[in-house]
């Protein structure tokens, strides 16, 4: 029988901020899936029960992935009133193409910023887009419950247009 040593118990177990990169852009992969899975005449209008169409959903993904991943690497965050998604000036994509070339336009952002973190910046405690104080890795969990929130309702509406969605695990 073994025991752990005092130096076992003590390391703290934890996600590498490149796995957590991987996780993030795991579930964008699959988010991607589920915007090129709507069919074009369904994506900027389809609703249910009040809830916003997906390519809104989708664009509200965008506009605090951008700017929230440059927040949690910089500390220079902007209020959460001010993302693009309460703007009416903010770019809003009026094709699926479009909408995908903005969301591989914010992957990319986010590959780069993520190269431009300090080291222990992720347990840093900062006010997440000047609203919540919280470490950084928990506001970057945060954009990805987020995602996965509003992929979920792009779920329903796909099943309720007949549509078979992606498989909720591939997201590779």
């Amino acid at each position: 029988m073994t025991t752990a040593t005092t130096a076992s118990i003590a390391t703290p177990v934890a996600i590498t901020p490149e796995a957590l990169l991987g996780t993030w852009q795991g579930h964008r992969r699959l988010t991607r899936k589920v915007i090129e899975t709507f069919p074009d005449d369904k994506l900027f209008t389809y609703s249910l029960g009040g809830m916003r169409p997906f390519s809104e959903l989708a664009l509200e993904m965008i506009y605090m992935a951008g700017p929230g991943v440059e927040g949690a690497a910089t500390g220079k965050w902007v209020g959460f009133d001010t993302l693009g998604h309460h703007s009416p000036e903010s770019p809003k994509p009026a094709t699926k193409a479009a909408l995908l070339a903005y969301w591989d336009e914010i992957t990319e952002i986010i590959d780069y910023t993520w190269t431009q973190f300090p080291a222990g910046r992720f347990q840093e405690i900062d006010k997440f887009f000047n609203a919540y104080d919280c470490p950084v890795y928990a506001g970057i969990l945060y954009l990805i419950d987020n995602e996965i929130h509003h992929r979920a309702q792009g779920y329903v509406y796909l099943r309720s247009l007949g549509i078979e969605p992606p498989a909720f695990w591939d997201r590779y």
